[in-house]
């Protein structure tokens, strides 16, 4: 019997607890990651949601940026939800911030406004399982991604919006899918970790 991958979830802020069941429910292992040390227990490594200013001061201070950036440098999966990809962009249309800087995108924060904008909206998706059936996707103060490098994907769109898209083994999305009780995308997801212990 193979061994389950681990991921982790980044839990300085957001849906930490949601990403963790949606894991488990894949079949996979999550575990909380407070300290950049217990990035070394993880295969892959997913950065929820949350306030992206706060989020990136908080990476700072506790020394996760050069980690995560090292370990994704080496090759190792990463995904971000909401703020969890305004952290992965390389270029912010606003604002000025801390930033991993891993992705070929440029991200627009809050492009669909406040927190009482948030809405659902069905999405198509490209190159995910069962593509032909729509994902409901939770935008909450949500960011669109404005454009992409060459070696980027765009997966899914809304209103003419990359809203969820990879590079390697880097994904993000603008939406929440761990609110949801659709898996496909943490699916996907595992998927990248497993071809990567693969090798």
């Amino acid at each position: 019997m193979t061994k389950k991958p681990t991921l982790g979830v980044l839990a300085l802020q957001g849906a930490v607890r949601e990403h963790l069941q949606m894991i488990e429910r894949c079949g996979a292992r999550g575990i909380p990651v407070k300290y950049p040390p217990e990035l070394h227990l993880c295969q892959g490594l997913i950065i929820p949601g949350g306030e992206s200013t706060t989020m990136g001061r908080l990476m700072t201070t506790y020394g996760f940026l050069e980690e995560i950036r090292a370990l994704v440098g080496e090759g190792m999966p990463i995904y971000g939800t909401c703020a969890g990809m305004i952290m992965m962009a390389r270029r912010l249309v606003e604002g000025d911030q801390p930033l991993l800087g891993l992705m070929d995108i440029t991200v627009r924060r809050n492009a669909y406004g406040r927190q009482v904008d948030s809405f659902e909206a069905d999405i198509p998706l490209r190159d995910i399982d069962e593509a032909e059936r729509p994902f409901r996707a939770v935008f909450i103060r949500a960011p669109w991604i404005e454009s992409v490098g060459p070696g980027v994907r765009v997966l899914g769109e809304f209103d003419g919006r990359a809203v969820l898209a990879v590079q390697d083994r880097m994904l993000v999305s603008a939406f929440h899918p761990e609110l949801t009780g659709d898996d496909r995308i943490h699916r996907y997801f595992l998927r990248l970790v497993e071809e990567r212990v693969a090798g």
